[in-house]
C-alpha cells in the first residue's frame, strides 16, 4: 500500500465510516444522547453485517451469501 497515513491505507475504514454516517445520521449533526447513539449504531452494525446487501457478494445479504456459498477451509497442516 502507500506510505503511513496515506488515504489508501485506511480506505476500507473510511468507506465503512462514511456509510455509517450517511445511513445513521441522515443529515443530522449530532445524536440526542449517548444511549440513542449506541442503540442506533448497534442496530446499523447488526443490519450491515447480516441483512444489508453488498456489492462484493453480488448484492446478496451476507447471511444469504454464506448460506448459498459455503466455504470449506483447508487444513493448515
Amino acid at each position: 500500500m502507500g506510505a503511513i497515513g496515506a488515504s489508501t491505507d485506511n480506505a476500507l475504514a473510511e468507506s465503512f465510516n462514511a456509510a455509517l454516517k450517511r445511513e445513521v445520521l441522515q443529515d443530522a449533526k449530532t445524536f440526542t444522547n449517548q444511549l440513542q447513539c449506541r442503540r442506533d449504531v448497534f442496530r446499523w452494525c447488526t443490519r450491515y453485517n447480516t441483512t444489508r446487501r453488498h456489492s462484493w457478494c453480488k448484492y446478496l445479504a451476507p447471511a444469504v451469501f454464506e448460506e448459498r456459498c459455503p466455504v470449506m477451509l483447508r487444513s493448515a497442516s
